[in-house]
């Protein structure tokens, strides 16, 4: 299966709002990124986006960068657009189970969709959980390791 890479690991210390690029995250077993204020939120431990949607967005505003969607994880080389949810994923260290593809915006005025204008994570976004602990960093493999029929 194809093999892509991470090019950033995100975090913020509340909802809602674009995430910082920290470069290195230490994961938790069902909880997510340490610290992030997503960690440990049901199903929705992790989000990934692809830096092929950012750069599609960078379109209509041109100051987007890894994180501006709140995702935790920006990969590249993969297509996220494939995957279903029950697929995993190993990131770095940590294997990742899709849990679901998209989600509703929780608020149409929500500050990501104020900054960036627009938002791809109700479509583009997917949502995982972490089967174990361990750290990815930038530059780290992203591969798709077991595919549900």
């Amino acid at each position: 299966m194809p093999e892509g890479r991470v090019v950033a690991v995100c975090r913020s210390d509340r909802k809602g709002v674009p995430k910082e690029d920290i470069g290195t995250g230490n994961f938790l077993v069902e909880l997510g990124l340490e610290n992030d204020a997503h960690a440990g939120f049901a199903h929705r431990q992790v989000s990934l986006i692809s830096m092929e949607d950012i750069i599609e967005a960078k379109k209509k505003l041109p100051s987007l960068k890894p994180g501006s969607f709140a995702e935790n994880l920006t990969v590249e080389g993969i297509d996220l657009g494939a995957s279903r949810v029950g697929d995993r994923l190993r990131a770095g260290e940590i294997l990742l189970e899709i849990t679901q593809i998209g989600k509703e915006c929780h608020n149409k005025a929500c500050a990501i969709k104020k900054q960036v204008g627009t938002c791809v994570m109700p479509i583009e976004g997917i949502f995982v959980r972490a089967l174990n602990s361990g750290w990815v960093k930038t530059g780290d493999s992203v591969e798709v390791v077991e595919v549900q029929p």
